[in-house]
């Protein structure tokens, strides 16, 4: 027998009601957004692990949530299309941070109303340079304001009397709560604000943990809108996940105006911003701080760096003139190949890619007859730097070359070039620019595809020589 259902009473109705109205608990990626009822170990659409993440949201009507908006300004409040050539062209200065490193990689010094994300491991300095920059800011009067959601006020001047800061323009905020950060900002109006950092920062209008995605979400949107609003630079530290990635959604990214990561090789004293974003600037740009008891201290000549611990007559040792960004930087290639006792042989690299490495090896067998295929081979960029430039194809080819022939390549020389699957040497951009750093620092002959001869004017004292195939430039090197 059937037995219909019994009518819901009112009071029934009222308790589902107040039973829907409660918060409901919801899973989603930090990398795409992906929402999910359950947990997932692996995200169905960017197929991410371990990246679904708890959250907590209400169920009420929607008539009864809080209207959330937040809009760029416009003249007048109305948003209507403009014709492209009618509005009027102002560039307007920059605003240096008093750190020339820092003002390079953000392409010149901070643009009104930017929003900068760092990021970084723990520890790596990025409170530190951040605290550095608002406190020369400070000292040419600027007023700057420093929000911390993670330290208290008598931290953050331990770290300032260390740092040699006094700071009487610079003011400290430890709070948490946005509507508060965002209150403060109105209510100063600083030069430059330091949120440190996003990740502890939310909104008690949204039920969700801090840290979580719809938190990070919203309290970025809402310090994006002030910031473009008011016309002030903010700079945004970020933490990082176990794979060095910025913790959170990817849509943080993309809202933000310039992303820089801080990175380090192993247990060295120096540090390397780079610019992963730069809506302002170019994205390869790179600067150089070393870390000491006084603080950051930015390095003017990279290439000194990176030269200093450069063994003499090595084989496998080559010296790369590159360009990160605008800047030209001399850098150490080692290369060591050995024989392997697997069947298997080895491809490391640090600091220059694999894939690319093993198309070199690939072509140094094939087009010049050296035998790599049975040997273990390892790539290193010394001093923690990573490559992507193809000029770097010819120093790595030659490196090889000279660690499986024990022969050095003469001290003096540099090479660069872009090498074909055909064994041929390509041009590559700026080659007057990669000599004049090599003369400026001693070195004497280059080696260069022959295509780069044309108009090039050499440094005085420098002897270049054009090649147009791997083994000419072999022989060049004094490898043939």
């Amino acid at each position: 027998m059937i037995v219909a259902p019994f009518p819901l009473s009112n009071s029934n109705k009222a308790a589902r009601l107040r039973a829907m109205a409660k918060s409901k608990v919801s899973y989603r990626c930090t990398s795409c957004g992906y929402e999910s009822l359950k947990w997932l170990g692996r995200c169905p659409d960017c197929e991410t692990w371990s990246s679904l993440q708890e959250e907590t949201k209400s169920s009420e009507p929607r008539g009864a949530q809080k209207t959330r908006s937040f809009r760029l300004p416009t003249e007048a409040g109305v948003t209507k299309p403009v014709a492209l050539g009618s509005i009027a062209e102002e560039p307007k200065a920059r605003l240096s941070t008093g750190m020339s490193e820092l003002d390079r990689v953000l392409g010149g010094g901070l643009v009104a109303g930017s929003l900068v994300l760092v990021g970084g491991d723990p520890g790596i300095g990025k409170s530190t340079l951040l605290l550095q920059a608002l406190g020369h800011l400070s000292d040419g009067g600027q007023k700057t304001l420093y929000v911390s959601g993670e330290e208290s006020l008598e931290q953050i001047r331990l770290r300032a009397s260390r740092l040699r800061i006094e700071g009487n323009a610079l003011l400290l905020l430890p709070e948490t709560r946005a509507e508060l950060v965002t209150a403060a900002i109105e209510a100063e109006r600083p030069a430059v604000v330091v949120v440190d950092s996003i990740q502890t920062i939310y909104d008690s209008d949204i039920p969700s943990a801090p840290g979580s995605v719809t938190q990070i979400r919203e309290v970025s949107a809402r310090i994006l809108y002030q910031a473009k609003s008011l016309g002030v630079p903010v700079f945004l530290v970020g933490h990082v996940t176990k794979h060095g990635e910025i913790a959170g959604p990817r849509i943080l990214e993309h809202m933000v105006d310039t992303v820089l990561y801080f990175e380090r090789s192993g247990a060295s004293s120096y540090r390397i911003l780079r610019a992963h974003k730069n809506r302002f600037g170019s994205t390869n740009e790179i600067g150089v701080f070393e870390m000491n008891e006084g603080g950051l201290l930015a390095v003017e000549n990279p290439s000194e760096l990176f030269l200093s611990e450069r063994p003499t007559d090595a084989p496998g040792s080559v010296v790369l003139p590159a360009i990160e960004g605008t800047r030209p930087v001399l850098v150490e290639v080692q290369a060591l190949v050995s024989p392997t006792n697997f069947g298997n042989p080895r491809r490391t690299c640090l600091g220059f890619d694999s894939n690319r490495a093993a198309l070199l090896v690939a072509i140094l067998e094939r087009r010049v007859g050296l035998q790599l295929l049975g040997c273990d081979v390892f790539v290193n960029i010394a001093g923690g730097l990573t490559i992507d430039d193809p000029s770097a194809d010819l120093a790595v080819s030659v490196a090889l070359a000279s660690s499986l022939r024990g022969q050095p390549v003469d001290r003096r020389t540099v090479l660069f070039g872009e090498v074909g699957l055909a064994g041929e040497l390509r041009a590559v951009a700026q080659p007057e620019i990669r000599l004049k750093e090599a003369a400026k620092l001693g070195f004497s002959r280059a080696v260069v595809p022959k295509a780069c001869l044309k108009r090039l004017e050499v440094p005085k004292g420098m002897e270049v020589i054009g090649v147009s195939k791997l083994e000419e430039a072999l022989s060049a090197a004094g490898l043939g």
